[in-house]
């Protein structure tokens, strides 16, 4: 699977929402990034959470590391929604 394919597979990036509003913020205010900076940093916080779960999955030994998008989806919902 290419770079690109991988980056837009919901069960592999759990970012993708996060990473389209920071893009169409962008486009919408051609491209004036301090404009934008609400977006940026929820995308940053939602790295840093999946980055998080990702490696507790790994020291625990569960496979895959990355929950997919269906497990993700569950795990939001427990929480009350996105944490970030």
């Amino acid at each position: 699977m290419d770079k690109m394919k991988r980056l837009r597979s919901q069960d592999i990036n759990p970012c993708i929402e996060e990473s389209d509003a920071s893009q169409k913020c962008l486009d919408a205010y051609n491209y004036d990034k301090s404009m934008c900076s609400a977006y940026f940093q929820r995308y940053k916080n939602c790295r840093k959470y999946w980055h998080n779960i990702m490696l507790q999955r790994r020291r625990a030994g569960v496979r895959p590391d990355m929950p997919t998008a269906a497990e993700r989806q569950e795990m939001l919902a427990a929480v009350g929604g996105k944490p970030y």
